[in-house]
């Protein structure tokens, strides 16, 4: 785990985007929050979907609090690919989205208006509308 509790590990054959990860982390579960974002084929998020909530389909992301300062994300590039246009958002700017998601579901926030409107000031701030 690196000094600022993040780490980053790609178990794909592409490259993931050049994103601000550790300071979108920061900004919305703190420098405290031990997090883990793994980069997974569509093989792997339809395993890890199945497993976890009986779905039989990849996910674009999951994420997973393991403790009260400590959770997984995972994201499919290839789902983060395919689905980007549906929200017209660049390929880069939905993996930005797909992560300050998950973070959020990490910081407890469900589904709805709030989680929407934060989602939507963090990508501002990032400049990633």
């Amino acid at each position: 785990m690196s000094k600022d509790g993040f780490r980053t590990k790609n178990t794909t054959k592409g490259n993931p985007p050049r994103l601000p990860f550790t300071d979108l982390k920061n900004k919305i579960l703190g420098k405290n929050y031990t997090l883990s974002l793994v980069f997974v084929s569509n093989q792997k998020s339809k395993i890890l979907n199945k497993t976890y909530r009986n779905k039989n389909a990849p996910a674009n992301v999951l994420s997973f609090p393991l403790e009260k300062t400590f959770g997984e994300i995972f994201i499919d590039l290839q789902e983060a690919k395919k689905e980007s246009s549906k929200f017209n958002l660049s390929y880069k700017n939905f993996v930005a989205l797909l992560f300050i998601h998950a973070l959020l579901h990490l910081k407890g926030l469900r589904h709805g208006s709030t989680m929407e409107q934060r989602e939507k000031e963090v990508m501002r701030d990032f400049n990633l509308l």
